[in-house]
């Protein structure tokens, strides 16, 4: 009798990701990126953000399509409700950043994934953003990632998945260590 064990296949490209660390290694200036977005004021706290272009490998680089990206504030806080909050596509970012790092790293280790969920909360108190009391932070007070992930793998593999993706997500690292952040009017 014989077994036949198909190929895991999560989606992601492992080996084009080596290829890209292995070309960063041989020429450092290639890994210099430069990630933008435009916002534009719509009417009341409704905006819209286009992304389109970016700067990376040594040149200029345009996504296969521009995104457009509508953010304002709920009905409860007498906006028009156009779109997730702000704070709403942090948490949009790191879970997708981590889950991204999920499914490379399961990739990398030959671990097929059947379903990946990540559940994201954050605690806010708003006292802090409306100016009623100074000594409250304006951001989140906390944010809580669950995993909800089905594969082909034992509960330490996950853990050890979950860990490495944590360990090499662009967006937690921007998330729990300050940036500096330049604001100008120009």
């Amino acid at each position: 009798m014989t077994i036949t064990t198909a190929p895991i296949d999560n989606g992601v490209n492992v080996e084009a990701l080596l290829g890209a660390r292995a070309a960063f290694a041989e020429t450092p200036e290639i890994a210099q990126f430069q990630w933008r977005s435009s916002v534009t004021w719509e009417n009341g706290t409704h905006s819209r953000s286009e992304v389109e272009s970016f700067y990376g490998f040594a040149d200029e680089q345009v996504h296969h399509t521009s995104f457009t990206l509508d953010a304002d504030h709920p009905l409860q806080f007498a906006a028009q409700d156009n779109g997730p909050t702000p704070v709403e596509y942090v948490l949009v970012g790191l879970g997708s950043c981590l889950t991204a790092g999920v499914a490379a790293v399961a990739q990398q280790r030959e671990i097929q994934l059947h379903s990946v969920k990540a559940t994201l909360s954050a605690d806010m108190d708003l006292h802090g953003i409306l100016g009623a009391d100074p000594e409250v932070r304006n951001g989140f007070s906390g944010v809580k990632v669950d995993y909800e992930i089905q594969a082909d793998a034992s509960e330490a593999e996950i853990q050890a998945i979950v860990a490495q993706s944590q360990k090499r997500s662009a967006v937690f690292d921007i998330v729990t260590n300050p940036t500096d952040v330049t604001v100008t009017v120009v």
